[in-house]
């Protein structure tokens, strides 16, 4: 259901809880001095158009309310104040930050909260102002300084965890981790800051801008002081993310470097590994050549004694009718003939540079 608590105040105690908003509108008619407080949930534009409808609020803010994902801004409509605040949470479970969104109506007599998201949970701050009526009896300025205040406390466990979450990273890249992963994390970490700054950055603008008006509307000096006091938080807070997001664009920066030396390391390895090889290749083929060219010699004189082994072996027969077997100069004959087919071979190798 969309009203999710309703009550019409008087000098700072809940006087009626009204089922509805139509109850809610008749009982504040007849309270003289009355304050609505009316918390919704994700509205309907039919309960939306109610409300505004009843309490006069400018269109553009309630299509602003019903649309939903608006930068926190601050915005006055005549008497009614409209205000955007962006809520955040630290999720421990996937170390991530999430974020809500808070529309707040207040004028004279009433003050509407609109929330898109489960968090913050606004009945605790509707449960302090009950319990210090003498705070909420100032009125709707009182409702929105408390929200702002709860609002803004939110923030610290968002800083705690994103601080977390940067050391281990520092303790990663000065430990020389160059794991792909961390680029990764350190991205979504960027995106998380800047999703942050973007929904507090115009927060302390717009508190000053409260303060600055607070004596025009007549803004008790208790709630100047709550408002003060949010803006001393905001700020330190800004100050806070603003350090995160130089922090995490130099760790981005060195990670970056160090992949690079990492690269250029092991591109210096495989050059030096491929010009061993390289180097050893080139001996193997000088030795494969040396070793070729020792064949071809060997080859050769095989082939130089191998021309008289043959004449040799031939003259060598025991026949009787061998061709100048009875000459007188066969053995001559043989010995030159030997020697000449040697003298032929030697020249042949010569010429081709085998020899």
């Amino acid at each position: 259901m969309a009203l999710i608590d309703n009550g019409i105040y008087v000098g700072g105690a809940r006087t009626q809880t009204p089922g509805d908003l139509r109850s809610t509108y008749e009982a504040l008619d007849q309270t003289p001095g009355g304050m609505a407080w009316i918390g919704l949930f994700r509205p309907s534009p039919a309960e939306l158009d109610s409300v505004a409808a009843e309490f006069d609020l400018h269109p553009l803010a309630v299509e602003d309310a019903r649309k939903g994902h608006q930068r926190a801004k601050l915005e006055r409509y005549g008497k009614t104040l409209f205000i955007v605040l962006r809520s955040a949470w630290y999720d421990d479970e996937h170390e991530a930050v999430e974020f809500g969104e808070v529309h707040l109506f207040a004028g004279s007599r009433f003050v509407v909260t609109v929330r898109h998201a489960e968090r913050p949970d606004l009945g605790l701050v509707r449960k302090r102002l009950e319990g210090d009526p003498e705070f909420l009896a100032k009125g709707s300025e009182a409702v929105l300084s408390r929200v702002l205040d709860e609002i803004v406390d939110g923030y610290a466990p968002v800083v705690a965890g994103l601080q977390d979450d940067i050391d281990e990273i520092e303790d990663d890249l000065f430990d020389g981790d160059v794991d792909p992963e961390s680029s990764k994390r350190i991205y979504q970490l960027l995106s998380e800051v800047i999703g942050f700054q973007r929904a507090i950055g115009p927060l302390p603008g717009m508190v000053d801008s409260l303060l600055r008006g607070a004596q025009k509307y007549g803004t008790d000096d208790d709630v100047q002081h709550q408002l003060r006091n949010v803006l001393d938080h905001t700020i330190r807070i800004t100050e806070r993310v603003d350090t995160f997001r130089v922090l995490l664009e130099n760790a981005l920066t060195l990670h970056s470097t160090l992949v690079t030396q990492e690269q250029n390391d092991a591109m210096r390895r495989m050059t030096s590994a491929s010009l061993a090889q390289g180097e050893e290749s080139r001996r193997l083929a000088r030795a494969s050549m040396e070793q070729g060219e020792q064949v071809k010699k060997i080859s050769s004189w095989a082939a130089i004694l191998f021309a008289p082994t043959l004449v040799a072996s031939i003259y060598g027969m025991n026949f009787d009718v061998i061709p100048e077997l009875h000459w007188r100069f066969g053995y001559p004959f043989a010995l030159g003939l030997m020697l000449l087919l040697g003298f032929l071979l030697w020249l042949v190798f010569k010429k081709k540079r085998w020899m």
